[in-house]
């Protein structure tokens, strides 16, 4: 397939995305169905079109003086892979599959500045969420908002119980693999650009020996910023397929107890098959409430990675960017304090109390941390700076809050957005 066929074929799948306002993923499944000639570097190169379109949606139909879907996949060719317009019309000259060129929108990209479109469009971010991204960042909040609009890389966690990241490194030297800057364990493969497609790690025989798990750096550094001791008990309160749940095994080296629980049976299914891949022996899996009933009190950390709005996560879920609502929003915030009281509940008195999101919103993280904390009297902040700086001495630093809450962002850390803030139970 020529790139006017792969490019005919992503303004299918961004025509179907704004229609049924549907999943990406999911889009991209049915196309790939109906179009069994396509072959697998055509489907990526269609995927990525689409992807990088999302990513910079409101920015490509603000220069582009179109957001039609045609527009979009045009201006993905012209802004973010680097083709000239003359390049790409001797590269569509033709190709019967080849859409026609947009002259107007070609017209107006060559004359519109970036700089001059309102501020929420040079963020590629809804204009509701504007003010979130300027109360967590200030000033910087633009450059903070188009990091979230990159491609992300594929980062990779060495399973410190099955080999060391060296051996996991020299294992996957075909893949271009490297150290990563700041999680200790990390591996990191570039994005590649264009129609560059990533590889499929999880098809190396290194992977079902359990010698690496995908995860991002983000959530990485946060696990490690943890701190668990060997003999610790903890518990992973909203495990979900249990990312962290294993990088706190391999950093407790299979000693103490982790109790994985999610309220969602089906999030939490995958971490049995992971769990046995990864040759993890200290954790107990539990998906009703009432098994932790023993746990109350008693346990030295409880983790709890809340669900949230997802928008540390833009990078690699582009299309949840435009369908967040505020009412959606509020019902995150309404599961993240539940989620906070119920698990605080099973901290031990002198204990630890971790509250994780993937968000970069300021109400989805310190202003739940202060209000859990102003609800619970027996809680304080703990800033949790000092921790990074030591597990992390000469790294890049992520932002950190008035309370001492951290949060990581691509702009900062080079990771997804998380947010990580502490709170000790005070000891009776």
């Amino acid at each position: 397939m020529r790139l006017g066929g792969r490019l005919a074929g992503a303004i299918e799948v961004l025509a179907d995305i704004e229609a049924r306002r549907r999943p990406v993923a999911d889009a991209l499944k049915d196309w790939g169905l109906s179009h069994r000639f396509a072959g697998s570097g055509d489907r990526s190169a269609i995927g990525n079109i689409v992807y990088d379109a999302l990513r910079m949606k409101l920015s490509h139909a603000w220069l582009m003086e179109d957001e039609s879907p045609e527009a979009l996949a045009f201006a993905v060719l012209l802004r973010q892979w680097g083709l000239t317009a003359e390049a790409l019309a001797g590269e569509l000259e033709g190709d019967r599959f080849a859409p026609a060129l947009p002259q107007a929108a070609l017209a107006a990209l060559s004359t519109r500045r970036l700089e001059d479109a309102p501020a929420h469009v040079q963020g590629d971010i809804p204009l509701w969420i504007q003010p979130a991204f300027e109360a967590a960042f200030g000033d910087a909040w633009i450059r903070e908002a188009q990091a979230l609009a990159e491609r992300p890389s594929l980062d990779l966690r060495a399973n410190r119980l099955k080999a060391p990241r060296d051996k996991v490194i020299a294992a996957l030297e075909e893949t271009g693999a490297k150290p990563s800057a700041i999680a200790h364990d990390g591996i990191r493969i570039a994005p590649g650009e264009g129609a560059s497609r990533l590889p499929n790690v999880t098809a190396e025989l290194t992977f079902a020996k359990g010698w690496f798990e995908v995860q991002d750096e983000g959530s990485q550094i946060v696990s490690e910023l943890v701190d668990p001791r060997d003999g610790d008990q903890i518990l992973d309160y909203c495990a979900g397929g249990g990312g962290k749940t294993l990088a706190l095994s391999a950093l407790m080296r299979n000693k103490g107890q982790i109790h994985a629980f999610d309220a969602d049976r089906k999030r939490l299914a995958p971490i049995i098959e992971r769990l046995k891949r990864a040759g993890t022996r200290n954790v107990q899996v539990h998906d009703r409430p009432q098994q932790l009933k023993a746990l109350e009190d008693g346990c030295d950390i409880v983790l709890v990675d809340a669900p949230c709005t997802g928008t540390g996560t833009w990078r690699r879920r582009p299309d949840t960017k435009w369908r967040l609502t505020e009412r959606s929003l509020e019902e995150r915030l309404s599961q993240q304090q539940d989620a906070l009281a119920n698990a605080a509940r099973h901290v031990r008195p002198g204990g630890t109390l971790v509250y994780i999101t993937c968000s970069v919103l300021p109400a989805e993280n310190e202003a739940q941390a202060q209000a859990f904390v102003a609800a619970h009297p027996d809680f304080e902040q703990k800033p949790a700076l000092p921790v990074y700086q030591r597990l992390f001495a000469g790294a890049p630093e992520p932002w950190a809050g008035e309370k001492g809450a951290l949060t990581l962002t691509p702009a900062t850390t080079g990771t997804d957005g998380f947010f990580f803030s502490v709170m000790t139970r005070k000891a009776s």
